[in-house]
């Protein structure tokens, strides 16, 4: 049996002898999907592997849709991760425009919506996660969108003519960025946001109050602690209405408020779900022939001493590589520390680690010269970094984070000093 000494025969042990899947399906085509067949195949599987995507195209990459891809700098042929040919040479099957509807755990089949079925050895879910709706009057109307597929922009975009009104629900990520990309487009844009800053989850209050510095300056209005009420319009949204009676009018609206994991497979299969897929630290859910992994995953962490959910493509990417050498009997634990990214205007935005619960922030560098750094410590620890336009940084911080280092606050906060040199 493959494995890591030990530790592979204890993760197996409740097979009487560990049997390599002989046909393994891939449920979704995104980022984890292809990271999944491509460890694989790379490993040396060279069994039956098919792919089963809803979309009409091969796995692509997601980040690019609101920032380059929106704004018409990023090719659409760009976006394929790997292109048709090269699943063809790999004996991949790819079963796309096709959506998955019922598991058959005791038959181990997978029904399709035309009907067909696809047995299995072992089955990976990497289903992934949808834009969040808001249930509002004229949530319905014509011109409202959200964005998460190619298809999504493509409508976005067709009616993102310069000099439109574009109204942007969500201070996050998504919206941020749509606001960005929207400008270089020509549109005015006005974001609305619920809390009193944005991305006020993800990161501090400086980090915070630079941005929406930053989106003034190219014209974006932002409008915190403002209510959704209502889309107005007859068949086609006119404005938006705020819990405290302004109104915004909008030609279009892009609504960004978070995304949930696309479970449903995996519950009406009597899987353990709670905010995701439930799976082990072996990416395995309470069916061991059944893996999942990616944004539709809810895992545990041993570094964050808690489970987590993240949407990211370093999760998927990470999370889709260990599951695939578990497929293989090669035990892996997956507990990577996280990073995310996020390009708005000229400016990246990198975040190492989760920062929830610190204790200290600590600044590395002025805002004002757009390039800087906030820390992030608890009880001396550094548990995250955000970076903005600082590579320097961002590359120490990975490591720092990952070994859970107790930097000297004063040397932290000096600037001259590389990162690095800042443990106590």
């Amino acid at each position: 049996m493959p494995g890591n000494g030990a530790l592979g025969f204890a993760v197996f042990a409740q097979y009487a002898a560990f049997r390599m899947p002989k046909n393994i399906v891939v449920v979704g085509a995104g980022q984890a999907a292809a990271q999944a067949v491509e460890t694989l195949r790379r490993k040396g599987y060279t069994d039956a592997l098919t792919v089963v995507g809803d979309e009409p195209l091969p796995p692509y990459q997601r980040p690019p849709l609101s920032k380059k891809f929106l704004a018409g700098s990023f090719d659409r042929d760009r976006l394929l991760i790997r292109h048709q040919a090269h699943y063809d040479e790999h004996a991949v099957s790819l079963r796309l425009g096709r959506r998955a509807t019922r598991i058959d755990r005791a038959a181990r089949t997978l029904t399709l919506d035309d009907g067909s079925a696809l047995g299995y050895d072992a089955l990976l879910l990497a289903t992934g996660s949808r834009a969040r709706q808001v249930r509002v009057p004229g949530a319905g109307l014509q011109g409202v969108h959200t964005l998460r597929t190619i298809a999504d922009v493509d409508t976005i975009r067709a009616q993102a003519q310069p000099g439109r009104r574009a109204v942007i629900v969500g201070g996050g990520y998504i919206g941020l960025e749509v606001a960005a990309s929207l400008r270089e487009l020509g549109l005015e844009v006005t974001v609305i946001e619920l809390a009193d800053r944005v991305m006020n989850r993800v990161v501090c209050e400086p980090v915070s109050r630079f941005y929406e510095a930053e989106h003034a300056r190219h014209g974006v209005r932002i409008r915190l602690g403002a209510g959704l009420a209502a889309f107005e319009g007859d068949t086609r949204i006119r404005a938006v209405r705020c819990t405290d009676g302004s109104e915004h009018p909008a030609d279009l609206v892009i609504v960004g408020v978070g995304a949930a994991p696309i479970d449903e497979l995996a519950r009406d299969a009597g899987l353990a779900c709670d905010d995701g897929i439930v799976v082990d630290e072996y990416c395995r859910t309470t069916d061991p022939l059944v893996y999942a992994a990616g944004d539709c995953t809810n895992h545990p962490s041993a570094r964050y001493g808690r489970r987590l959910r993240l949407e990211s493509v370093d999760n998927a990417f990470e999370q889709a590589t260990s599951a695939a050498l578990n497929l293989l009997g090669i035990a892996t634990v997956h507990d990577k520390t996280p990073w995310f990214w996020s390009d708005q205007y000229d400016l990246k935005l990198i975040i190492v680690g989760l920062s929830q619960g610190y204790d200290r922030i600590v600044l590395r560098g002025d805002p004002a010269t757009h390039s800087f750094s906030a820390c992030y410590l608890r009880d001396g620890e550094l548990i995250a970094i955000d970076t903005v336009n600082s590579g320097r940084d961002q590359m120490a911080a990975r490591k720092l984070v990952a070994a859970r280092v107790h930097p000297d606050p004063l040397r932290l906060a000096d600037i001259s000093l590389p990162l690095r040199d800042c443990v106590a």
